[in-house]
This record gives C-alpha cells, sequence and structure tokens, in this order.
C-alpha cells in the first residue's frame, strides 16, 4: 500500500510517498509529482519510518497521572473550561496551539475560543516563528499574502537571504535554488547574517552584519536605490502610497554610514547595494533571523519597502518572500489561529468582519478585541489571570522564552490540558488532563506551505491505543460544553466549512478565498492535489503569484511604504553580560526533538547541544573547544559543549533550541532567552539577549555506551539518545564514587550479569576505561576522564554493529582509539548514509575535490544535499594539504 502525504517538518511542504508492506513495515520516499520537492527529501525527510514507533507515545487519557477514560476525561475538561468561564469570564481561558497541527484542526479550535466561548485567547507557537512577517505584510499589502511561489526563487538573478539558514532550515528548497544558479551563469546568491552559515557555501557575498542592523541595512539601500534613480515610477505613482515619508526617513543615509552601523565594509555594502539596483529579478528570503526580533515588523517593512519602490513584487522572478518555518503556521494563518486574527484572513478588530464570522458560524458571541499573544499568555498565566489552559500540539516549556517562567506558571495554574501524541515531554509534566492525539501517519488533514500551497496530509497507519484525531477531542469537548455547530462527520466537513467561509461574503476583497473547494465530495477532498490559493471560480487550478495587476487589499488598493526608524535592541550588552545570545537550528534536529530525537541516524551529526564562540570571544571567556560553557542571562543559564569557529561573528554566542530534559540536562538555551517582543507582533526576541560564559569544570566527565537503554542522571550536565546500534549517554559529576568499576556496572545495567570485564585504570590520572563482552559482543562500555579529552565516540559505536569483537577491537577498547587505518570514520557529516569525517578527509585526500566525486565514491551529499556546505568546507580544508604533501 502506498499513500502520498505531506512531510511535518519545515514550511518547505515536500511531498512524501509513504509505502506500508504486508508485514507492517513502513517505508518513506519523495513524491516525485509534487511541486514543493519533486522528489527529494531532506535528511529529516527521509528518516520519517524511524520515527513512527509507539515508544514514548501517550496512548489513553490521564488524569492526575492515572489512566482515564475518554468519557471521564473529557468530562473534566468541559466541566473544567465552563467553571472557570461562568465564575471568572471567557478571558480566564486560553487555548496554545501549533503549526504542527493540521488546518481543520485549527480551524475548529479557533471557532470553539473566539466564536462559542467568546475569547480571542487563542495563540499558536506559529507567534514564535512569522508573526513579524504576518504584520508586515498586513502594513504593506493590506493583507498577510505572501506574493510569490517556489519558481520565483528558480528564476531570480539575485538571491538575498536576510537571517535565513535555508541549507539547514529549508534545505530541499535552498538545493532547489544552488540547482537553478548553476544552470544560470547570472545569477548571484547573497546572505545577510551575522554568522558565517551553511547557506554562505554557496553564495557569492556575505555582509556579516552586526546583530540587529537589518533595518539600517535595508534603509541604506533604499536610500541608495532612490538617490541613483532606481524606481519604478509609473508603479510606485499609480500603486503605492507613501514613498515621499518613507524616503525622507533615509535621506542622507550615505553607504558609508550604513557601512559603519552595522559593521561592515564599505566596499562589502557598495557591492551588495550595486548588485540589487543593477539586477531585475530579486527575490528577497528572509526567515527567523528577521521575524524573531523586536523590531521584527520594521526589519520586513524595510526589506518590502526596497521591493515596493523597483516595483519588483508580482512578477516572476522577484519579491520578498517569507520562509516560515512549520509545516502548517501557514493553514494557522488561513483560520485565524493567531489571537489578533480571525478566520478566513479577517480581521478581529473590524466590526463588518466579527459580524461575517458571527453570522456564518451561527456563533452565539464574537470576541471583540485581540487576545493574549504567547508570551502575555504566559504571563498571565503566572499571574493567576488565566485559570484554565489547552495546550495542543506544542511543547513551550522549552521553546518559549524565559522557559523557567513558563514552567512554573504551569505549576501554578488551576486547570492545564495538553494534547498531545507523546507521553513524557517538559510540559506535559504539568498537565492535570492529558489527551492522546494522533501523529503524523495516523492523523488525515491539509496543511499549507511557505509558498501558499495547500497539500493534503493522509494517514496511512492505523490510530494507535485510544489516540483520536485534534479536531475531534475539541469537538467532543465543545458539544459537552453545550455549543451547536461542532458535529461534523468527518474531516472533510470540517474543510468544506473552512473553505465556504473563505469565500463568504468575499467578492475579492479578501485575498484568502478557496471558495472553488467548498463543494469538494469526500471522494474530491481525499484525492486533492497540492494547489496555491486563492482557488476561485476564476482560478479553479489555483495562483502561483500574487499581486501581478498590481492591485492590493488595502481600501485604495495601493500598496503601503513604511517609513523605518531604526531601533536599538530592547535589551543591550552590560559589562556583566558582554556577549549576544543567538538561538536557532541545526540539520537534523525539528523543535523540541520529540520526533527527531527518535533516531540515531538524526542525532548522529550532532548529538549536545552546543555554543559557537567566535576565538577571541572564548579566550576571554575561558573556554575551550570541546569544553563545557556555564551561559548565563538575566533570566537563566544552561550548559553546552564549546565550538570555537571564526565563522562565528565577535561578541555573540550561538546555541541551538532543540534540547530538552529528555535528552538533556541543563540543556534548555530558552531558560536565558530574554522575553521581550516586538511591541506591534508579540514575536520575541530569540536573537537578541545578553549573556555571559565561564567554564563549567565538573570533576570528572564520561561517555557511557550500551545496548541497553541507560538512565537518566537527576541533575548535572548530561545529553541522552540513541546511537547506532546502541544508546549513548554523556554525563558529568562532582562526586566520586568510591569504586568506578561498580559505577560503570550499575551504570551498564550489568550488577549479577555474567560477563568478560575488560578494564583499564589511571587513578593518577583519573582516566578509567571499563567495557563488557557478553558472547563476543560489545555490551556496553564507560570511559572516564577528568575533563573532555575522551576518545572518539564514532568507532566505538561502529563495535556493537559486530557480532564478535576481533582481537585488534579489544586492543582498542583498552588504548582508547582504534588499531588500523579507516576503522575511526569520525564525526558524522551525511546523516543520510553516515558518512564520517574521517572517511571524507580520506578521500578528498586520495584525489576527490569536488562535492560530485566525494558522491560517486562514498554516496555522501548525493541524497538531500543537506551536507553538500560541508563536504565543500572539508574540501577547501584538505585540498591545500593534499597538495602540499604532492609537492
Amino acid at each position: 500500500m502506498s499513500v502520498k502525504t505531506t512531510c511535518p517538518y519545515c514550511g518547505v511542504g515536500c511531498g512524501v510517498v509513504a509505502r506500508k508492506g504486508a508485514d507492517g513495515t513502513v517505508s518513506v520516499e519523495g513524491d516525485k509529482e509534487h511541486p514543493a520537492n519533486f522528489g527529494r527529501l531532506c535528511s529529516k525527510g527521509s528518516a520519517l519510518a524511524e520515527t513512527i514507533d509507539l515508544d514514548g507515545r501517550l496512548l489513553e487519557p490521564m488524569v492526575n497521572g492515572a489512566p482515564a477514560t475518554w468519557d471521564d476525561a473529557l468530562d473534566i475538561v468541559a466541566d473544567g473550561f465552563a467553571k472557570v468561564i461562568r465564575e471568572h469570564g471567557p478571558d480566564a481561558v486560553a487555548f496554545y496551539v501549533s503549526g504542527q497541527l493540521l488546518t481543520e484542526d485549527y480551524y475548529v479550535v479557533n471557532k470553539l475560543s473566539k466564536g462559542f466561548v467568546g475569547t480571542a485567547n487563542i495563540d499558536t507557537n506559529s507567534r514564535l516563528c512569522m508573526a513579524s512577517s504576518v504584520v508586515g505584510h498586513k502594513r504593506a499589502f493590506g493583507s498577510d499574502t505572501v506574493p510569490g511561489c517556489y519558481e520565483d526563487l528558480e528564476q531570480a538573478d539575485l538571491l538575498v537571504f536576510v537571517g535565513s539558514n535555508a541549507a539547514w532550515c529549508h534545505p530541499i528548497l535552498h538545493q532547489r535554488m544552488l540547482a537553478a544558479k548553476e544552470k544560470n551563469p547570472n545569477c548571484k546568491i547573497v546572505v545577510i547574517d551575522p554568522r558565517r552559515t551553511a547557506t554562505c557555501e554557496g553564495a557569492d557575498l556575505h555582509l556579516s552584519l552586526r546583530a540587529g542592523s537589518d533595518t539600517v541595512l535595508f534603509n541604506g539601500l533604499l536610500a541608495y536605490l532612490a538617490g541613483n534613480n532606481v524606481i519604478d515610477r509609473e508603479f510606485v505613482g499609480s500603486s503605492t502610497t507613501g514613498v515621499a515619508d518613507a524616503l525622507a526617513e533615509v535621506a542622507g543615509q550615505t553607504v558609508a554610514r550604513t557601512a559603519a552601523i552595522c559593521g561592515l565594509t564599505e566596499g562589502t555594502v557598495s557591492l551588495f547595494f550595486d548588485w540589487f539596483a543593477k539586477t531585475e529579478r530579486v527575490v528577497t528570503l528572509y526567515s527567523q533571523g528577521v521575524n524573531q526580533s523586536t523590531s521584527g515588523v520594521d526589519k520586513v517593512n524595510s526589506i518590502i519597502n526596497c521591493h515596493l519602490l523597483t516595483g519588483r513584487i508580482g512578477r516572476p522572478g522577484m519579491g520578498p518572500f517569507s520562509l516560515t518555518g512549520q509545516p502548517n503556521a501557514m493553514g494557522g494563518r488561513e483560520v485565524g489561529g493567531l489571537a489578533n486574527q480571525l478566520a478566513a484572513h479577517m480581521e478581529l478588530e473590524k466590526a463588518e468582519h466579527r459580524d461575517i464570522v458571527q453570522r456564518f458560524w451561527r456563533a452565539p458571541v464574537m470576541a471583540d478585541k485581540g487576545g493574549l499573544k504567547a508570551v502575555d499568555m504566559f504571563d498571565a498565566v503566572a499571574a493567576g489571570k488565566v485559570k484554565a489552559i489547552w495546550i495542543m500540539s506544542t511543547n513551550p516549556v522549552v521553546s518559549l522564552p524565559d522557559a523557567d517562567r513558563v514552567r512554573a506558571a504551569l505549576e501554578a495554574c488551576e486547570l492545564v490540558v495538553v494534547s498531545d501524541c507523546m507521553r513524557s515531554t517538559d510540559t506535559t509534566r504539568h498537565a492535570h488532563v492529558l489527551l492522546p492525539a494522533l501523529a503524523w501517519g495516523e492523523k488525515d488533514g491539509t496543511v499549507t506551505n511557505s509558498e501558499r500551497r495547500i497539500s493534503r496530509q493522509r494517514s496511512f497507519l492505523p490510530a494507535p491505543g485510544e489516540a483520536r484525531a485534534d479536531w475531534r477531542i475539541i469537538c467532543d469537548v465543545a458539544s459537552r460544553m453545550g455549543y451547536a455547530g461542532f458535529d461534523y462527520a468527518g474531516v472533510a466537513d470540517v474543510f468544506r466549512e473552512h473553505a465556504d467561509l473563505s469565500g463568504f461574503e468575499n467578492a475579492g476583497k479578501r485575498d484568502f478565498d478557496i471558495s472553488a473547494m467548498a463543494g469538494l465530495d469526500d471522494s474530491a477532498y481525499e484525492a486533492m492535489a497540492p494547489v496555491q490559493w486563492p482557488v476561485t471560480a476564476a482560478q479553479p487550478l489555483g495562483t502561483a503569484r500574487m499581486f501581478q495587476t498590481n492591485e492590493f487589499f488595502t481600501p485604495d488598493r495601493k500598496a503601503r511604504f513604511i517609513p523605518i526608524v531604526p531601533r536599538p535592541a530592547r535589551n543591550p550588552t552590560s559589562r556583566e553580560y558582554r556577549l549576544v545570545l543567538n538561538t536557532g537550528r541545526v540539520r537534523d534536529q525539528w523543535h523540541t526533538m520529540t520526533r527527531t530525537g527518535k533516531t540515531a541516524r538524526l542525532l548522529s551529526h550532532i548529538f549536545e547541544p552546543y555554543a559557537e564562540f567566535h576565538p577571541e570571544d572564548a579566550r576571554l571567556a575561558g573556554v575551550k573547544q570541546d569544553g563545557l560553557a556555564l551561559l548565563t542571562s538575566a533570566w537563566g543559564k544552561m550548559v553546552a559543549r564549546v565550538v570555537v569557529t571564526a565563522e562565528q561573528k565577535r561578541g555573540c554566542v550561538f546555541v541551538p533550541m532543540h534540547w530538552n530534559e529528555e535528552f538533556a540536562g541543563e540543556g534548555r538555551v530558552n531558560a536565558l532567552v530574554n522575553p521581550a517582543v516586538d511591541p506591534l507582533s508579540g514575536q520575541p526576541e530569540s536573537k537578541h539577549t545578553p549573556i555571559k560564559a565561564d567554564p563549567y569544570k565538573p570533576k570528572w566527565q564520561a561517555f557511557i555506551l550500551s545496548r541497553n537503554e541507560i538512565k537518566r542522571p537527576d541533575s548535572g550536565y548530561w545529553v541522552h539518545g540513541k546511537a547506532g546500534d546502541c544508546w549513548r549517554l554523556e554525563v558529568t559529576g562532582n562526586e566520586r564514587p568510591e569504586s568506578w568499576r561498580d559505577w560503570a556496572r550499575a551504570q551498564l545495567g550489568l550488577d549479577g550479569v555474567e560477563i568478560e570485564w575488560i578494564a583499564y585504570r589511571d587513578p593518577t590520572a583519573g582516566r578509567f576505561r571499563y567495557a563488557a563482552v557478553r558472547d563476543g559482543r560489545l555490551e556496553g562500555c564507560v570511559f572516564i576522564a577528568p575533563n573532555h579529552t575522551l576518545p572518539s565516540r564514532a568507532w566505538l559505536i561502529g563495535l556493537f554493529a559486530e557480532q564478535e569483537l576481533s582481537a585488534n577491537a579489544r586492543m582498542s577498547l583498552l588504548a582508547g582509539k582504534p588499531f588500523g587505518d579507516g576503522e575511526d570514520k569520525g564525526a558524522i557529516v551525511c546523516s543520510c548514509f553516515s558518512i564520517g569525517r574521517n572517511q571524507i578527509t580520506a578521500e578528498i585526500k586520495k584525489g576527490s575535490d569536488s562535492v560530485e566525486a566525494i558522491g560517486r565514491c562514498l554516496k555522501a551529499g548525493t541524497n538531500c544535499g543537506g551536507c553538500k556546505p560541508e563536504l565543500n568546507k572539508l574540501i577547501a580544508a584538505t585540498a591545500p594539504m593534499r597538495q602540499a604533501i604532492a609537492s
């Protein structure tokens, strides 16, 4: 059986073909017919079949930690919410939802909250990734409209990435752009980012600007374009308003002044400005580096201003383009999933729109003011103003800024309901009621990607245990609360109502309109092909590109220039907190790892949370490569492995946001993060938190590899996860056990088990090595040292695949290093084929001097392409050594 569905990770929205064998095994591959990816999948998508087991799944409702029936659990939720509403009013309850929900789930919970409970206290974790873009679009276009499509990215002659590491965060789309660049000798790529990211490896120019200075740079570009008469006067005159005010704000801003404020050379800025001015087909792609800022909305509009001035919008190969982070962030926007929106892109604060939606829903009430945005919502929980909260498909105790405060808020809340597919997360631990939800592969509905393309996510697995669809759970609670209008026969019913509302009293006044799909019967819904909205009677096959007629959705149908006044960071650095923390993603993990953390393949690339320092900052802080650093802010602290690299901008530290208390102790970076938000969008500032760094020096450090799952420590720094055919634990401590041998046996769970015990002890140096062998196979090993100088894990992990240890391998265990060439393949670079750094370096030394040559020999880089930037870096670093040896 094969089923076409959609990947549940980033906003690219790749098509997936899932195949289920007669024995129940599942395999996945890219859908060659899906227009987002044409058959390619990134490392995460390729590993989807490895994440669908039921380990750790929530399979039955739980009330106060004990199993419960669905009827009891739903009654408690309905009665609890009704009681709070009755005693304290509708604004005493809140819903915190997720871009992991399908559009139909999003639609019914928004309907319940705003039209029946009567509160707009419904927000989404998408607030954390694209709310600034929403407001920027609305200010400029009068609607939250993404103008372009993926084909524009392939037709452009200049691609400008701003605060976007697309090579790691949107890899399939990035590979499409690089492939187009190879065919187009005129195409150039510019990356604007304080860090030198993997995306820079395919770029012609990198502007390592000072953190937070984006608006200064684009204001400077606007001034340069105006000063050099690069203006589409017909378009500006007939299709925009506000240009004079926008240009007055940047009057007199020179290239030299722009460069000085942004911390760039004048020549670099001049070159970028010149390329932008002389290139007609320009697409500016931006992501979290723009949005996650206290001035995120202004950053968005400073970019849009430059496209409006040059008329580069609504035509092939040009326009501003927001790369969304989640698979259905766009679908959530379509149904009003944010606290300041209504369904079908209508405005909550417009009486006309509230009336339209209320009449369509036949709702008894309608929220008439914006609700609590994400950060404010949990502040209200902490203050006792919100007394009941329902969290769906997200993990705010890890993902929200000032995360310890979020945890404390939930701990004190009167009623916490969590719908999730996983039993144990940092957030589910604080739930009074846990409701088991379906996961990817089990649930059915639609999602919308970054180019407005609606795709079906189809089920191919049965519902496990007692898990139910989110939309069904929401409807069951709504019905128990006495609300009519939630008696849908199936998910297609929900979609039809959503589509019908989009066209209700619309007549072209609103951008979001899929009314041509309102009449789909169940079989047509099941067979729905990917399509870009609007989908109307006039455009039944969808719409690839918006604003082609130069008409927008403002009252006068003209786009608006927005004068931008650059603002400093809300929390500047100080003598104590002199470094700027910037958080983001890594290539092979997703959000808080509840799915991707299940597979050893994806953990193999980067196993531990890390902090990336410039060499001079590392020297001043006293931290060293591969050591540990204690990072502290005014809000919290964490511990991370140190990476020292000149690719990090001086004064900045980068830390990934994925690790949580299921996978690491002291590893939640959002415990540090500044909770300041953009005043317009409410999006948190995740790119600028003042911190300090100190060496973290436990008495000892160790790693443990075991065939049996290793118990997680109760405290201190540790990291836990799968590794090849074994489990891996990195652990530190300040208390030394009386016997390292007994401690090692206990950690491996081998007390009382007949094993062959291989040991190496150097008490003076504080180094101990133990290995347990049973029936010739390695069962586990423990390596202990007084600091971080421990052997490579990669070759040891490989020994667990051997049916019987060779004499060489036994000697290696004692020596702490492999004997013979090629036994240690090194840190994994290509996750798709488990190819390590040492293997790649050896191949380069043999003469493979291109990514293609490495691919022919090792297959690295031939699947998703996500490792190609790292391959290029290794070639650049190794090839000169080979040439020097040869000469």
